[in-house]
């Protein structure tokens, strides 16, 4: 039996951080990004390549920008597969940089409007290609956000029918408004792809601010109804309610924990309730799962844990 293949679809980005209090006006240089955080966790979590193992990959552009250059070696070098980079002459990686609360709440500026990533579904004999070789396919609202309407449509389209070929698709609408033209143009595209997904990931907080939702359960519902399979709501690490197509919804209590920074939070629960998922695990030990790893994340600062701290 041959290693199957998780591949996600996103923008990595150069990630500056505060390089601690003794150095405030200091920077540590890193690589992050809300898809690039999930599939880092979801590399240490899944059984590797091999009999049964899994195989993780990136899908994106990037520049011929040194940054870029030292990006694809972190891939390579963490045992990401950069296969499925391709290279842009043109355009340049993104960069964003974190600001903290004293509280550990963050909050971001960005550069990333000549990123390469925007155009990284402009290519769809090269897009389906990819999609069609993955057994399980990642992909946010973010994504979406910085591609131009035909990159968001092919994108989807292939999605689409690699569900329908029997592939999972797993979808976090991850909602960012700044990135977005117009309210409208969001909710358009992220309906697009809740009714594309086998498997959703969406943030109660902001699905309620976007939406309407009055509790977890009204979200749970908006989401089946559109016609993803199955549903987790996260809830900023509180109470969280999951449940499948026909099958009773299952409720999970959680400790919040006191976070140092909680960049990659929601990404990396993603990432241990996917991997749990995939191992063969029910709703509630995924939740578990989910949540301790998000845990993990949030007691050190930045969005990626070194991985071979993890593995």
């Amino acid at each position: 039996m041959s290693s199957k293949l998780f591949l996600a679809i996103g923008e990595p980005m150069v990630e500056l951080s505060g390089a601690g209090e003794s150095d405030a006006d200091l920077w540590r240089m890193g690589f992050a990004g809300d898809v690039l955080n999930t599939l880092w966790y979801t590399r240490a979590a899944l059984p590797l390549d091999g009999a049964g193992g899994w195989r993780t990959a990136l899908l994106t552009r990037l520049g011929s920008d040194p940054f870029s250059s030292k990006l694809r070696g972190f891939l390579d070098d963490n045992g990401i597969d950069t296969a499925f980079i391709q290279t842009d002459e043109q355009r340049s990686v993104g960069l964003y940089a974190i600001s903290l609360s004293e509280h550990g709440e963050r909050s971001f500026s960005y550069w990333r409007s000549h990123s390469a990533a925007r155009r990284l579904a402009d290519d769809r004999n090269a897009l389906s290609d990819a999609i069609t070789s993955a057994d399980v396919v990642y992909l946010s609202g973010i994504t979406l956000a910085i591609l131009p309407d035909e990159g968001r449509q092919n994108l989807l389209e292939e999605a689409r029918a690699a569900r329908q070929r029997g592939q999972c698709i797993v979808f976090d609408p991850n909602i960012r408004r700044r990135l977005w033209d117009d309210v409208e143009t969001m909710k358009h595209w992220l309906s697009q792809a809740m009714a594309v997904a086998s498997m959703g990931l969406p943030s109660f907080d902001d699905e309620a601010d976007l939406w309407g939702d009055a509790t977890l359960d009204d979200c749970l519902s908006r989401w089946q109804e559109s016609g993803c399979g199955e549903v987790v709501v996260k809830n900023g690490g509180g109470d969280m309610v999951a449940a499948e197509t026909g099958k009773p919804v299952e409720r999970l209590a959680v400790k919040r924990e006191k976070p140092v920074d909680t960049t990659g939070a929601g990404d990396a629960f993603n990432a241990g309730y996917i991997a749990a998922r995939l191992g063969g695990k029910v709703l509630r030990q995924a939740m578990l799962d989910g949540h301790a790893m998000a845990s993990l994340v949030i007691a050190v600062p930045g969005a990626l844990i070194p991985m071979a701290q993890l593995i």
